[in-house]
């Protein structure tokens, strides 16, 4: 296991399809908490003109994402209280703007409880044998239900590619870069 300077654990080089799928999974959940890291309320509410986004905004819509597609979709369960609160209607982007009003412990833990809580949902879906094939409790509005291949792909996905935005507004916020 090799660890980089920034705390990031490098994905497996000759693991199976699972371990490298969540090797990618941890490893870029771990360049967001780096990217967030040790920043103060101005520095996770702060954006790069035109882009109203920002790193606080990043983290609550990860915490959104995770809660979403695998506590929701995939088991089945209810969604974390905060989002059911939301009127989504009035703001479909509530989670981005309000992150502006809670403070940096509050955004940090509720993304970093969402990991855990989609951690525990992997592991009792792991646990019953069923592997990356088995499909969400919830479909989606059109009646398809994606597998949890897709699901974990799809968390990568949106991790990729919101560590590029948290890239550049990190740099603005105080200079630190770095892939």
């Amino acid at each position: 296991m090799s660890v980089d300077p920034q705390g990031r654990i490098e994905p497996p080089l000759t693991g199976g399809e699972l371990e490298t799928l969540l090797g990618f999974l941890d490893y870029q959940r771990a360049t967001l908490d780096w990217k967030t890291r040790g920043l103060d309320a101005a520095g996770l509410a702060a954006s790069i003109h035109p882009t109203t986004m920002t790193l606080g905004g990043l983290l609550k819509h990860m915490a959104y994402v995770e809660d979403f597609w695998m506590r929701y979709r995939f088991a089945g369960e209810e969604p974390h209280p905060i989002w059911a609160q939301a009127d989504w209607d009035a703001d479909p982007d509530w989670e981005w703007h309000s992150a502006a009003q809670d403070t940096p412990e509050q955004l940090r833990t509720l993304w970093l409880e969402a990991v855990e809580q989609s951690g525990e949902v992997l592991a009792r879906a792991l646990d019953t044998g069923q592997g990356l094939d088995q499909q969400a409790a919830r479909a989606r509005r059109d009646g398809t239900a994606p597998n949890l291949r897709w699901i974990l792909l799809h968390l990568l996905e949106e991790y990729a590619r919101h560590n590029g935005h948290a890239d550049l507004l990190r740099e603005a916020v105080d200079g630190e870069v770095g892939e």
